[in-house]
């Protein structure tokens, strides 16, 4: 209670702060265009907001692929197959994101590696850009999946494994087919917060810059007459759309959640106002990474 007293007053505080040098700023505010962006929003806007959704999607969904093989490396007999997954998790957790992005599109391009040129899919053009920051999260949410799938995995009793295998099942097979379904309960959780992490994440793709609907322009013409810059109305208002997605994903998370969770024994799945606004229990019980995301 006291912890949670001490954020909500920390908040307060901190937005007065903010009000207060706002007010003494000699900067010129123009409210309608944080209103319009928020409840008016232009076709600029949506487009963004359905690319950062588009782009969260693949890339989670190539971080929970690598993140399975990540896993199992880890977890294999081969020495050479743990090394190089820790090398991966090693590398990829232990770099800034940032550098990564732009390691992958800059760095490959200058170097003539790959020069990320446009591609046709489905009737789509994808830009470069967009190709690269999609490899970039999906690469660098793989190294944080591996963890989460590897304690997953762990956390199914090895016997499950041995009688599978002697029933005659490979180990490829008794991993799909007993011990991944059954780790996918406690992978859950923090898949979801993973996924909550990436949708954020995606504004870093704003130092790519060629594609509009990457990044927050800073102008808005008034009619005929001269550009106004108003970065600071704007950059709100991306805040408040992304507060939208995330607490939007946080109350289907903790549906998924609840669903997974009937008929088990154990731990109460987190309710929506615990996931939304990141409560914790006295009595919530944590297994390392599994539970904490980043």
């Amino acid at each position: 209670m006291r912890t949670r007293l001490g954020r909500t007053l920390a908040g307060c505080l901190g937005l007065v702060l903010l009000l207060s040098g706002c007010a003494k700023s000699s900067y010129q505010y123009d409210w309608s265009i944080f209103f319009n962006s928020i409840f008016r929003p232009d076709g600029f806007i949506l487009a963004g907001v359905w690319l950062t959704l588009s782009i969260s999607v693949i890339s989670q969904v190539i971080g929970i692929v690598l993140g399975i093989f990540g896993a199992l490396g880890k977890t294999a007999r081969l020495l050479p197959a743990r090394w190089l997954a820790n090398l991966y998790v090693w590398f990829f957790r232990g770099t800034p994101l940032l550098v990564q992005i732009t390691f992958f599109f800059f760095g490959l391009s200058v170097t003539k590696i790959y020069t990320w040129p446009p591609i046709n899919l489905f009737g789509l053009t994808i830009p470069g850009e967009i190709q690269a920051g999609i490899f970039a999260l999906g690469v660098n949410e793989g190294a944080y999946m591996s963890e989460i799938v590897r304690a997953g995995i762990l956390s199914i009793d090895p016997g499950q494994l041995e009688a599978a295998k002697s029933l005659g099942m490979t180990y490829a097979r008794a991993m799909r087919r007993i011990v991944l379904p059954q780790a996918a309960r406690v992978i859950v959780p923090p898949l979801g917060n993973e996924f909550n992490n990436m949708l954020k994440t995606t504004s870093l793709l704003v130092i790519l810059g060629n594609v509009p609907e990457l990044y927050v322009t800073f102008s808005r013409k008034n009619g005929s007459g001269p550009t106004s810059f108003h970065p600071f109305e704007l950059f709100l208002a991306a805040a408040v759309w992304y507060l939208l997605l995330t607490t939007i994903w946080s109350i289907i998370q903790a549906f998924i959640e609840r669903r997974l969770g009937r008929g088990t024994a154990g731990e109460r799945p987190a309710s929506i106002r615990e996931r939304v606004f990141g409560l914790t229990r006295p009595d919530a019980r944590t297994i390392g990474t599994i539970t904490g995301g980043r």
